[in-house]
């Protein structure tokens, strides 16, 4: 018995696969299924490492940026019979949550909202007062590649995002005025509180909306200019794993009790990672079609093929050789079609998600500028990573579908009657 796909099947079935139209072969055919394959396995690659790219860029700007788990306070009456929201214990209360396992950080905030103005421009900011140290440590932040300005000097004045630094049209040395509505009472009513600070410090953290409206301040003046002497309005919190840090929320609690609330970045960022989920299954499925129909023009080619190679198949039968070895030689034309295929559209996926940066520069300089915007899409450029389970499974999808499909062409070529394919010859 011949063993499956013994070394003649394989030179039969190349053979064919390279037979010019006038020798019956169907090279055109395989040329356009063999680039209908790759462009559809180059797409599927392509969109899943920008899909990852993506993924990873947004998790990473706001773990970077953003504190994994804020702690809030709840609302509290103090001896005037007013209501107070703030950690008036919040050096002990920092101390306590440093020390639960898993936490990495954890730092007082004042928070507050100002019109930042500047040479005639105006912009909203969102105030983060922090002490120096603790700005320092926050990755994206105090740690950034693209900053300008020293933290050194932050307690002379005030660090401001890239984004609204621009707007404003301010560097490192000039001055801007922050406005707040809630100054203090008057015959007149409320006035607003109004203090000119030096700019000291500028840092891009990656993410636009963070870098246009955000503004770090020294604690203390963040105290003082706040009018919150002796709170903090809640404290930041960086884990070790922040995939996993509803393990932290029971220990954290403990901690903070009783006047401690949490909130992770999952909850705040939740409805976002889910629309990226269904957005990421939904491309997936679409693209999967796109495979489908590249592999169902090996069908077609086959169909030719085979009623193109009725005479060498009956000469084959009548040889001796076995509707299994027939059909094998059939399945691997469809296969080896279906395998370069694969193989080239890989190789162009991988080079795109790893030559992503020049490619799309490219296209945005021929296009004239002005194709990636990120106060719409949030980050700055088109990013992709390559992961080994993303390559795997389009592999796993356009081989499969090959293989799948060229078995039933392959069937109806060993099926054929030697007599009916020679009774004309």
């Amino acid at each position: 018995m011949t063993r499956p796909f013994a070394a003649f099947e394989f030179l039969i079935a190349w053979r064919y696969l390279r037979a010019r139209r006038a020798e019956g072969g169907v090279s055109v055919m395989t040329w356009i299924t063999l680039l209908g394959i790759t462009l559809a396995v180059f797409a599927l690659v392509a969109t899943l490492a920008v899909r990852a790219g993506f993924r990873a860029e947004f998790v990473d700007t706001i773990l970077g940026a953003n504190a994994h788990v804020t702690v809030y306070p709840s609302g509290q009456v103090d001896g005037n019979g007013n209501m107070v929201k703030g950690f008036t214990d919040y050096d002990a209360m920092t101390a306590r949550i440093r020390a639960v396992p898993g936490v990495t950080y954890a730092a007082p905030m004042v928070r507050g909202q100002v019109m930042v103005s500047a040479f005639d421009q105006v912009a909203a900011g969102d105030v983060y007062g922090m002490a120096q140290a603790d700005l320092a440590e926050l990755p994206r932040i105090g740690k950034g590649t693209k900053a300008q300005g020293s933290l050194d000097d932050f307690d002379k004045g005030i660090a401001l995002g890239s984004e609204l630094a621009r707007s404003l049209g301010v560097a490192v040395g000039d001055k801007v005025k922050l406005i707040s509505p809630n100054g203090p009472k008057t015959a007149f009513g409320q006035a607003p509180r109004v203090k000119v600070y030096p700019v000291v410090y500028i840092f891009t953290a990656g993410r636009y909306d963070i870098d246009k409206i955000r503004v770090y301040m020294p604690f203390t003046e963040a105290q003082s200019f706040f009018d919150r002497e002796g709170m903090a309005d809640e404290i930041e919190v960086m884990t070790a794993d922040p995939d996993h840090v509803e393990a932290l929320n029971d220990p954290l609690l403990a901690a903070t009790s009783p006047n401690g609330n949490l909130w992770t970045w999952k909850q705040s960022s939740g409805n976002f990672l889910r629309a990226l989920t269904v957005e990421d299954n939904v491309m997936f499925v679409i693209l999967s079609i796109l495979v489908l129909i590249a592999t169902l023009n090996i069908v077609s080619g086959l169909i030719m093929l085979v009623k193109n190679k009725g005479r060498d198949i009956g000469i084959l039968r009548t040889m001796g050789l076995t509707e299994g070895s027939v059909l094998r030689v059939f399945f691997l034309c469809g296969a080896f079609t279906g395998t370069i295929g694969t193989v080239l559209g890989l190789g162009l996926g991988c080079l795109f998600a790893l030559y992503i940066d020049p490619i799309f520069s490219f296209i945005n300089y021929w296009s004239g500028g002005g194709v990636w915007d990120p106060s719409i899409r949030g980050i700055y450029n088109l990013p992709a990573k390559l992961q080994a389970q993303d390559v795997g499974s389009a592999a796993a999808l356009a081989l499969g579908l090959s293989y799948v499909i060229t078995i039933f062409p392959a069937r109806r070529a060993a099926r054929m009657n030697p007599v009916e394919a020679l009774r004309h010859e």
